[in-house]
């Protein structure tokens, strides 16, 4: 590319070898027109611009300067930059869509999908007339509620992270059961059983203890202090579906019986 234009540079200035008195120039009248024809074809393919020089000195520095790389480097580096420059705005823009989006109002059929998402589905706020809560039964299950796993019974509270578009006292299905398990089988999901459905009620939204975050960078003068409480949500059991009740339930007296049926066999004569 250098080249093209040194040699650009010495086409335009041969014409004008009879007026100009330098005498770089001059020297220039001994090349043969054949030579001067095949320069001009080289340089056909590229636009000669009208470049107007006194002296000698001044053409080594226009030549030097057209061979010179820095310059056409600094020019690509600042057209990239500009084109970075151009691309982070337009990731910001469609980001700031999205989020946009996303702060919108949803509508009750996404927040039913997001909730079953998570694993759970509303049914409504519990009622007075409602006997929900019922005596303990030995079935328990596994039931999966966003990313964490629980073992419940009939009666148990638990814990879970906050639960979006539900208030205190209404009633749930937990719909993803991993497990069901009574004195009697064991039933398996793979990995959840479709049938299987655990009731339960929320009793309260809650915050969790606060937990202390420390950033420390030795020797960079860093420290940095946070706190955080997780938002909760306390759910309490009230019934399990999906397997078998056992038909018999000991109850205290009968336990203390066979116990003393035991202990009197074990007893010596």
């Amino acid at each position: 590319m250098a080249t093209r234009r040194c040699l650009q540079l010495l086409i335009r200035q041969s014409s004008s070898l009879a007026v100009s008195p330098d005498p770089f120039l001059k020297s220039l009248k001994a090349l043969s027109p054949a030579f001067l024809n095949s320069l001009r074809t080289i340089t056909s393919s590229e636009e000669c611009l009208p470049i107007s020089t006194k002296s000698h000195s001044q053409y080594l520095f226009l030549s030097r300067s057209f061979c010179s790389k820095h310059n056409s480097g600094n020019g690509d580096s600042s057209g990239d930059d500009s084109e970075e420059e151009f691309d982070d705005g337009s990731d910001d823009e469609d980001n700031e869509g999205a989020s946009g989006a996303d702060s919108g109002p949803k509508s009750p059929q996404d927040k039913i999908k997001e909730a079953a998402d998570i694993g759970y589905k509303v049914i409504g706020p519990l009622e007075k007339s409602d006997r929900v809560f019922k005596p303990y039964e030995p079935v328990f299950a596994v039931v999966q509620i966003g990313s964490h796993q629980f073992k419940v019974s009939n009666g148990d509270s638990i814990f879970v992270e906050r639960l979006k578009y539900c208030d205190v006292s209404d009633k749930l299905i937990l719909n993803k059961v991993m497990l069901l398990g009574s004195k009697a089988k064991t039933i398996i999901g793979r990995p959840i059983l479709p049938d299987a459905a655990v009731h339960a009620v929320v009793e309260e939204h809650a915050l969790d203890a606060k937990v202390i975050i420390f950033k420390k960078k030795r020797r960079k003068n860093y420290r940095r202090t946070r706190g955080h409480r997780q938002e909760l949500t306390k759910l309490r059991i009230t019934d399990i579906k999906g397997i078998e009740r056992p038909d018999v339930i000991d109850t205290g007296k009968e336990c203390a019986a066979k116990t003393a049926d035991r202990v009197g066999l074990a007893a010596p004569a």
